[in-house]
């Protein structure tokens, strides 16, 4: 039976809905650099899309596409329209891509080409083209017994994760919407009008924030396809820095690695658009000597904090509430709690469940794996995933990502994996910033980092050692250190640390 799209005018509307009700109608809403949409056109291509799938009898669709107009029409239909979306990012690799094919029991793909079709071999031949978006419906033959949803799943979000096969988040469209609101009522004051999305539209951040914000606030969402933007499976410096230039964002939303870019753009003659009122960091550690520079040269980043779980963001700074080294305080929809263990805790708007495991009550605080504090002023500060704490061969616990982030902060530095599981001492792999840092500025890099950590936490040795890339399997997608096989490959060498000490 085919779904309708709730009236907008109903008072079962949702936030989005009312939102995009109110807006006039030849207001441009998104613009991808090669078609714009105005609202009164996004309007109608979500009741039609939404329709149109809705007659192929799709009920779980995964999207792989490029950023852009077409992506968001599509997701857009399947959330205001009652059907599940899975996007599915574009990092994955084909046995991550798979997994979630068949975790979420999948039973269509909208994708944006012939390219990306090839990577599901396994399908037969479309069935037809989405007439709004004009992505390719792809059809898949779905197991009798595939997994049942939590009641109320509209999005299901796979993220690469650090180790082990990736897990599908199970999130309500309530949720969702409410977890933007909260964000377009914490930066209100900026009055953002023009949000740049250069995240993967299948990121949670940028999925909530770069665009149902936005939409929640009647701004304009600049989606040019990342193609243009420079930011896929090879970063293209230029053309991020020409499309900052071109496009002249206010918000735009970055991992670490692309903040650290910017910021040695402006040290080498860049200059950041003067229209930037607000660049939102997350996704992985940043050091606040990176946000100092970055704030020193027009940059004006601001860190927040969130995982999945939490439909992304638990809480943020903003220029009216910021403390550099914190994560900001918990954004209106959130709060937070410090366990006995130094656990961080969140209740509000949390998921649904896991793909495939029972549903969480929504209602409970959430326990979220990572290990922090809370000051006298609200402003949380995190300290590393509990299960990343080793214990040394003297019986000391170390959160290695406080380590990391101590070294990090220093100049010439670019990445640090520190280890010490069961040894006497830590030792510490670096990644240099640029090929011309030497052994001294590495040197001085942990001798400075040390006077600030406790004796049991300060690096004894180190080793400089390339890059830790997605690429190579060493990073996820949006930087965060895959420290198994990090350790793993370089096990040679991180004996060799301790032994060598030892024969001397």
């Amino acid at each position: 039976m085919r779904r309708t799209l709730v009236r907008a005018d109903s008072l079962d509307a949702s936030r989005l809905q009312r939102a995009l009700a109110a807006l006039v109608d030849d207001q441009v809403v998104i613009d991808d650099l090669s078609r714009r949409v105005t609202a009164a056109e996004l309007r109608t291509a979500i009741a039609v899309e939404h329709a149109w799938l809705a007659d192929q009898g799709v009920s779980r669709c995964a999207i792989a596409a490029d950023n852009g107009v077409p992506w968001i029409i599509a997701d857009l239909a399947l959330h205001l329209g009652g059907l599940v979306s899975i996007p599915l990012p574009p990092a994955f690799t084909r046995t991550q891509r798979d997994h979630a094919l068949d975790d979420a029991g999948i039973d269509a793909i909208l994708t944006d080409s012939a390219v990306v079709a090839t990577h599901f071999p396994q399908l037969p031949a479309h069935h037809g083209v989405a007439p709004c978006s004009g992505l390719r419906l792809l059809r898949r033959r779905v197991m009798a017994d595939r997994p049942a949803l939590p009641r109320g799943t509209s999005k299901i979000t796979y993220t690469s994760g650090s180790t082990g096969a990736p897990k599908g988040v199970c999130l309500s469209a309530e949720s969702l919407e409410t977890v933007a609101e909260s964000l377009v009522e914490a930066t209100g004051p900026l009055h953002l009008r023009r949000h740049l999305c250069l995240l993967p539209l299948a990121t949670l951040l940028e999925n909530v924030a770069g665009v149902l914000g936005p939409l929640l606030a009647g701004a304009r969402c600049v989606v040019p396809p990342q193609s243009l933007t420079g930011i896929g499976a090879e970063l293209d410096a230029r053309r991020l820095l020409e499309t900052l230039e071109q496009q002249a964002p206010e918000s735009i939303i970055l991992v670490p690695e692309l903040l650290r870019l910017l910021v040695s753009a402006v040290d080498r003659g860049w200059s950041p658009p003067a229209t930037l009122k607000f660049v939102a960091v997350g996704g992985a550690v940043v050091a606040p000597d990176l946000l100092r520079r970055a704030m020193e040269r027009g940059i004006p980043a601001f860190e927040g904090y969130g995982l999945s779980e939490c439909c992304s963001v638990v809480s943020l700074n903003t220029p009216d509430a910021r403390r550099l080294g914190s994560v900001g305080r918990p954004l209106p929809h959130a709060r937070a709690r410090i366990d006995a263990h130094g656990e961080i805790h969140v209740l509000g708007q949390t998921m649904l469940g896991y793909v495939g495991e029972p549903a969480c009550a929504t209602d409970e605080w959430l326990a979220t794996g990572d290990l922090g504090q809370i000051d006298d002023d609200g402003y949380l500060h995190v300290r590393g995933r509990r299960r990343n704490v080793f214990i040394t061969s003297l019986g000391r616990n170390v959160s290695p990502e406080w380590v990391e982030s101590e070294i990090a902060q220093q100049p010439g530095i670019a990445q640090v994996l520190v280890h010490g599981e069961g040894r006497p001492y830590v030792i510490a792999l670096v990644v240099p910033g640029c090929p011309e840092v030497d052994a001294i500025t590495i040197q001085r890099a942990i001798d400075a980092a040390n006077l600030r950590l406790p004796a049991y936490a300060q690096v004894r040795r180190w080793l400089r050692v390339p890059p830790f890339l997605p690429r190579d399997g060493l990073a996820t997608a949006n930087g965060r250190l895959r420290r198994d096989v990090i350790e793993h490959r370089y096990l040679e060498q991180i004996s060799s640390l301790y032994t060598d000490a030892l024969a001397s």
